[in-house]
């Protein structure tokens, strides 16, 4: 499953704002529309926006009309300020962007054609090592594993496979018969929208329930642990994932169940050390009090819509990369996993 395919000089993306009641794919051919098409969520998940963003900056080379090489680099610089604007917390955006604004040429044929190469080197090596950490956390998966995961990290928020997701969908390759519990993820549904559509897809057992029915499921012993994506992972290890994972930690760790997250290296953020300094984004008070366009809330109400939370380092058990699986303490792995 591809959501970002490329194209005679354009970039199609499945709108996930309209799934699953129906597969929209749309048209991009600037870096202005791939800016909105991440703003407005068409496309979300870290390794993804990564990806749309630099095939946005390739896309403006291709499309503008300069001839002079400086005017051309002085607006593509324009372009990747814009593009850094769309998502707040999700580091690899500014990964990918920062390896766009490396590439050099000595003509404006010469960087358009290198520009490109780059996005779509990107875009491979983001398969890659989602595939690699599908095989890498698949260890973790016991034969018959219930499995919680909650937002969505398949293939949907990647260039194909997933993260947590391609744990999951690699347990599932290895005859394993596990079940997935799906995190309805609210309040912009990526877990019953999204997650849910890619496993029915795949064929996977899952069964859908409320954010707020995790706690009664553990408390059962009906889940064997939870494996989740990242936006951004410090130095010392806190992981910033979509809001309601800190939960999930804190649950996981007073019933003994293993709290696993998947991520690239990309997501590794050594600038920051601690959690409390990952700028987290507030979005449109709309994602809280409307479903699909239907007003659900008393107007007028305030609304509190944190797109993401930080779960500390002490709550997780191991994060998993292309390059292995890693365990506390994370400081000294991290740096290694981050510079290779």
């Amino acid at each position: 499953m591809k959501p970002i395919l490329y194209a005679d000089k354009e970039v199609r993306l499945i709108d996930q704002t309209r799934l699953p009641l129906e597969e929209v794919w749309v048209s991009i051919k600037s870096g202005a529309e791939a800016a909105e098409a991440i703003k407005s969520m068409k496309i979300r998940g870290a390794p993804a926006i990564g990806i749309t963003a630099a095939y946005g900056l390739a896309l403006h080379a291709l499309h503008s009309p300069l001839t002079d090489l400086a005017a051309l680099k002085a607006e593509l610089a324009e372009v990747s300020r814009e593009l850094a604007a769309t998502r707040p917390t999700a580091v690899n955006l500014f990964w990918a962007l920062k390896r766009m604004e490396e590439v050099q040429a000595q003509t404006v044929p010469e960087l358009r054609e290198r520009l490109l190469a780059e996005a779509q080197a990107i875009a491979a090596e983001d398969e890659a090592m989602c595939r690699a950490m599908g095989r890498h956390g698949a260890e973790l998966v016991p034969a018959g594993a219930r499995v919680l995961t909650h937002c969505n990290a398949g293939a949907l928020a990647t260039g194909d496979y997933g993260t947590a997701l391609g744990v999951i969908r690699a347990a599932h390759e290895q005859g394993k018969n596990i079940h997935v519990w799906v995190d309805e993820t609210r309040p912009f549904l990526q877990g019953s929208r999204l997650t849910a559509w890619e496993l029915a897809h795949e064929g996977i057992p899952a069964t859908l329930l409320c954010d707020n029915a995790a706690g009664h499921l553990m408390q059962q012993g009906q889940v064997d642990l939870v494996v989740v994506g990242s936006d951004r992972i410090t130095a010392r290890g806190d992981v910033a994932n979509k809001i309601g994972t800190y939960t999930l930690a804190v649950l996981c760790r007073e019933h003994g169940i293993p709290f696993y997250v998947a991520a690239p290296r990309s997501t590794i953020d050594l600038a920051i050390e601690s959690g409390r300094d990952i700028p987290i984004e507030q979005r449109d008070s709309r994602e809280v009090t409307h479903v699909h366009g239907n007003e659900v809330a008393t107007r007028g109400v305030k609304v509190f819509n944190p797109a993401f939370d930080v779960t500390p380092a002490e709550l997780v058990t191991a994060i998993i990369t292309e390059q292995g699986i890693h365990r506390p303490p994370f400081g000294p792995v991290l740096a290694q996993v981050a510079k290779r």
